[in-house]
């Protein structure tokens, strides 16, 4: 008898993000799984603050503080 292979939900939602310098990361990925239930899009922001401390590790310039976040109109 066969497995079944559990089904993982390997969608995105698109962010904009503007930071409180004024600069502003367009289409920033974050995994559908991460959203949803009573927070909406809250977790969002954590997912993308976690993104940009990588970022800024990696390549030694920050990102700033995230001022505010949205899904991306071109979805």
């Amino acid at each position: 008898m066969a497995r079944k292979k559990p089904v993982v939900d390997s969608s995105y939602v698109l962010f904009d993000v503007i930071y409180e310098d004024g600069r502003l990361t367009s289409n920033r990925k974050v995994p559908g799984a991460e959203l949803g239930g009573l927070d909406g899009d809250t977790p969002a922001k954590t997912f993308i603050e976690e993104q940009d401390r990588k970022i800024a590790e990696m390549s030694g310039q920050s990102r700033g503080k995230i001022k505010t976040i949205k899904r991306s109109p071109n979805q």
